[in-house]
């Protein structure tokens, strides 16, 4: 899985892509910092099944504390986008291709208003931040349809005149954003577009399918950034009301980067994204304001500094995946004595069988059957999985 962070420039995408990894990357208070994508690793929170068993996990990959499990998710934190992107504005062609491959995205926004269309600092407030999450929706539809367009007059052509699969050829178009032909039927019935003849289809059309492929191929979340600032509060309400159909959390960067930072060193005992923390080291007088401030501005206004609940809303609500735990009913733990060392996140609606494949391809061609490990219970190759299930897959 890649989730995607997007934004304009100056907003804090590298600040909420540093406090998800703790990677080294420019942090800059001027547009385009960042221009070759930065990769790295965030953490997604699942309720481990060790409690359920009584036991403790040893994981292979992420890492465990106190009952709550943290699954590595890969990320990309492309540069700022700015309108005209699509046309090649700001690099942005560049840009664009390298979300290609995410599953979903993160738009990082700047709530407060204090950064303006072309990622230039301006007066707090003097900027509607509204106008951020449309441009970019408008940006990443026409980028859409400009790789749907490539040649499709031709292809359109000679798709009436042969009469040819038309979902087949759009899925062949558009692979390298993920679209498969299942799709293209699906959106090609639900735009009631004439598959007899696609040279009649009109720009406005194509524009149609265009958006459609995006909403189902980069479902978007939106990280409202500095909503902890006075203007941030008061656009947050007004932006909830704009876009009643999108997921927007309140966040604040800064501070999740200054608490990770301080739980890095020791200083305060910090589970990411929850409400509350400890101080366990010596801070001086200007790390116990810092962090009496995140606590007062942020945490107790918003319950948490919103950057762990982004990428949790991203996986589990936008993309709706499921964490499943391979184990067995009379043994949880791997060869090397791990218990419980991995959870995988699959999509949603998967199978018995769709894990067994998962783990190993061997194991799905020779699948005879699974087992329910939590009720101990025989499930078929269809038996459709459910949120923390842990798995025993028979094989041949």
């Amino acid at each position: 899985m890649l989730i995607g962070i997007v934004g304009k420039p100056n907003v804090g995408k590298s600040t909420f892509f540093k406090a998800l990894t703790l990677a080294n990357v420019e942090i800059a208070n001027y547009p385009f910092a960042t221009i070759k994508p930065n990769h790295g690793k965030a953490y997604v929170k699942v309720e481990c099944v060790e409690g359920f068993f009584n036991t403790k996990c040893n994981p292979r990959e992420g890492y465990c504390i106190d009952g709550t499990r943290f699954v590595p998710v890969d990320l990309i934190d492309v540069a700022g986008l700015v309108p005209g992107a699509h046309e090649g504005k700001g690099m942005g062609n560049q840009f664009l291709d390298d979300l290609r491959q995410a599953d979903a995205l993160i738009h990082v926004i700047d709530a407060s208003g204090g950064t303006n269309e072309k990622g230039e600092s301006v007066e707090p407030g003097s900027y509607n931040p509204a106008a951020d999450i449309k441009f970019l929706e408008v940006e990443l539809d026409y980028w859409y349809l400009q790789i749907l367009n490539k040649q499709w007059e031709k292809l359109a052509r000679q798709l009436s005149m042969e009469k040819q699969q038309v979902a087949r050829a759009i899925a062949e178009q558009l692979s390298a954003l993920r679209v498969t032909e299942d799709m293209a039927k699906e959106v090609v019935l639900q735009l009631n577009l004439n598959v007899e003849n696609p040279a009649s289809w009109t720009e406005e059309q194509l524009l149609e399918l265009a958006i459609e492929f995006r909403k189902r191929t980069k479902p978007m979340i939106i990280a409202a950034n500095k909503a902890d600032t006075k203007t941030g509060k008061e656009n947050m309400e007004q932006l909830k009301k704009d876009f009643p159909n999108h997921i927007i959390v309140p966040c604040s960067a800064e501070s999740e980067l200054a608490l990770r930072e301080a739980s890095k060193h020791e200083l305060i005992k910090y589970i990411p994204g929850e409400n509350e923390f400890e101080v366990i080291g010596n801070l001086n007088d200007q790390q116990t304001n810092a962090i009496n401030i995140i606590k007062k501005e942020v945490i107790d206004v918003y319950k948490s500094t919103g950057v762990q609940e982004v990428v949790d809303a991203a996986v589990f609500k936008l993309l709706q995946y499921i964490p499943i735990f391979p184990g067995g009913v009379s043994n949880l733990a791997d060869k090397d004595g791990n218990r419980l060392p991995d959870c995988f996140l699959l999509p949603p609606k998967s199978t018995a069988l769709d894990f067994a494949f998962h783990i190993h391809t061997d194991l799905g061609k020779g699948f005879i059957r699974a087992v329910d490990v939590k009720t101990k219970r025989t499930i078929g190759k269809e038996h459709l999985l459910q949120f923390g299930d842990v798995i025993e897959i028979i094989s041949k």
